[in-house]
């Protein structure tokens, strides 16, 4: 169960800090205190989407974290991810310090979860102090924590949130799950047979066109790199008598004519290292022409080296101007860049192998026939298993339905079969209901009233909670749109709830916050600087007195009222 809720710069919440237990806890306020802020808050730590309108006016950033009680279930998950162990030392930093340095409750079971907002709209998440991703803080958060909120009859006009409230209260969601995959497996097998026949011919002349230039490109075998080095050794091949001419004359002026270079550099050193001997300062010089003569003797021996290698060979010229023909030829043919023919070699029969593979109608056919197979058989252990929970689920709501005033009413689960399936199984789930005995059952969106909505929602909610292992319910505002006897009736079955329970409930009916186990006020009031503060009071039972009072009879509280909230607390 949740223990303890941390809050920092939140919307109009600037700190705040609760300690929660067991049982039934309802909050309670005037319009616009913020009572939804705090479940908006605990979403937020919980893996809620958040960006930087969440954060307090003027501040950095809002902070936000929540302990809970753990349960096996969590500890194994936290395990498996690799968080630190509930009440293990180090590691894990609360937003505050609620537990001391390393934020960990040090006589075990808890887990902390914990949400930063910065002004810019950067998020991070941490559990048990290290660093998490939001779908992370989402699946742990999923296991604590299961919120009902004030817009919850709005969505029920939705046939898709039909079928999931009524998947995950029937505990299929995951047989759900597998059907959808199975859908999706088979489709893709569908298209692919569909894409093969409609593109046959296509695919045929495409084939046919890439098997000639496989065939061309076979017998040619360019080879990686083979266009750069052609090129080179026809470059050189085809001015070897300008390069033996050229290198030869180097040759000549450097070492071996009679007014060779190097001769006449190596008579200027040796004169002028004598001349250093009687004057020092020709030394310089000598330094600067000594490094020349060195190099000048390593030129004369590359090019000698060089021109060793160098032939006039016709033959060979041949050759290679005739391989760079016919790589340019089939360049060109192609429409591609030389260079590039090796790749587009190897690409083109991966491409025909790939074409061959999908026009295969055959296994593409066999492929579609086993995905189909295998999808239906989902589909009907779904179809089974739902057939079995439509009829629990509609005699428990039609029961709730009693209790909420709606006497002679009736709900019932609605299966309707889908001729083709889809993408959630073999039929479509439908909620179907009758306001009074005798009136037929008609599907939801189409008959029920605001009243009757709201109702049947909270019925829902209270149903699937009971049989939820969720450890902690938040109900935010869900008793919107009812009163008077319906209300007690609502205020009944929460703290009944409570009983096996954490519930924690927004209110805005007496009838509902006076069977509190615990009871929270929230105010709002303005700060030294005229923003808008929400601060939150635990109640004792004189204080609760004056807010059911309050709720009950406006800010005017009166002595009648007062004794009627007396009356409503001690019942």
């Amino acid at each position: 169960m949740l223990r303890h809720l941390s809050i920092r710069d939140f919307v109009i919440v600037a700190a705040l800090d609760l300690e929660f237990d067991s049982g039934f806890t309802v909050f309670s306020g005037e319009t616009g205190a913020g009572k939804s802020i705090l479940i908006d808050a605990l979403a937020l730590a919980l893996g809620a989407r958040a960006d930087a309108s969440v954060v307090r006016t003027g501040e950095a950033r809002a902070d936000i974290t929540a302990e809970f009680e753990t349960h096996a279930q969590v500890e194994q998950w936290l395990d498996e991810q690799a968080f630190a162990t509930p009440g293990a030392s180090g590691g894990a930093v609360g937003a505050n310090g609620v537990h001391g340095a390393d934020g960990v409750d040090p006589h075990g079971n808890t887990v902390m979860l914990r949400r930063v907002v910065d002004a810019n709209g950067r998020s991070r998440a941490f559990i048990n102090g290290t660093a998490a991703t939001l779908t992370q803080l989402r699946e742990v958060g999923e296991m604590l924590v299961d919120i009902h909120g004030q817009h919850a009859h709005q969505l029920l006009m939705r046939p898709d949130a039909q079928r999931e409230l009524f998947d995950t209260h029937a505990g299929l969601v995951d047989k759900a799950a597998a059907v959808s995959r199975a859908w999706r497996t088979w489709r893709d097998k569908m298209q692919a047979v569909e894409t093969a026949r409609t593109r046959d011919r296509e695919l045929q002349l495409e084939r046919e066109r890439l098997a000639w230039q496989l065939t061309e490109l076979d017998k040619l075998a360019p080879q990686p790199g083979e266009w750069e080095e052609v090129n080179a050794e026809h470059n050189r091949l085809s001015h070897s008598a300008n390069l033996i001419d050229g290198v030869q004359g180097a040759l000549n002026a450097l070492s071996e004519s009679d007014e060779a270079m190097i001769t006449h550099l190596a008579s200027i050193v040796s004169k002028l290292r004598d001349l250093a001997e009687i004057d020092p300062a020709l030394n310089d010089a000598l330094a600067a022409l000594e490094p020349a003569e060195i190099q000048l003797q390593e030129a004369a021996y590359s090019l000698s080296h060089y021109a060793q290698r160098l032939e006039l060979d016709p033959d060979r010229l041949a050759q290679i101007e005739k391989r760079v023909d016919a790589l340019h030829s089939a360049a060109r043919k192609f429409r591609l860049q030389p260079e590039t023919l090796p790749e587009e070699h190897a690409a083109r029969r991966a491409q025909l192998a790939a074409l061959d593979a999908a026009a295969d109608l055959e296994s593409l056919h066999a492929a579609e026939a086993k995905a189909k197979e295998a999808y239906l058989a989902e589909a009907k252990l779904l179809s089974k298993a739902r057939a079995k929970a439509a009829k629990a689920l509609g005699s428990a709501v039609t029961t709730g339905m009693q209790e909420l005033s709606m006497k002679g009413g009736s709900f019932e689960v609605a299966l309707v079969a889908l001729p083709e399936g889809g993408a959630h199984g073999l039929e479509q789930v439908e909620f179907r209901v009758a306001g009074h005995a005798g009136v037929p059952l008609r599907p939801l969106a189409k008959v029920a009233s605001g009243g009757e909505l709201a109702r049947i929602s909270l019925a829902l909610a209270v149903i699937a909670s009971a049989a939820s292992p969720t450890p902690t319910l938040i109900f935010d505002e869900v008793d919107t749109g009812i009163g008077g006897g319906v209300a007690e009736v609502v205020g009944r079955l929460l703290h009944q709830l409570g009983r096996a329970r954490q519930v924690l409930c927004v209110t805005h009916l007496p009838q509902v916050a006076a069977r509190g186990d615990h009871h929270f006020q929230v105010a709002k009031a303005s700060n030294k600087k005229g923003g808008t503060v929400s601060s939150v009071t635990s109640l004792d039972k004189a204080s609760r007195i004056e807010e059911v009072a309050r709720m009950l009879g406006g800010l005017e509280i009166t002595a009648t009222t007062r004794k009627h909230a007396k009356e409503m607390l001690a019942a």
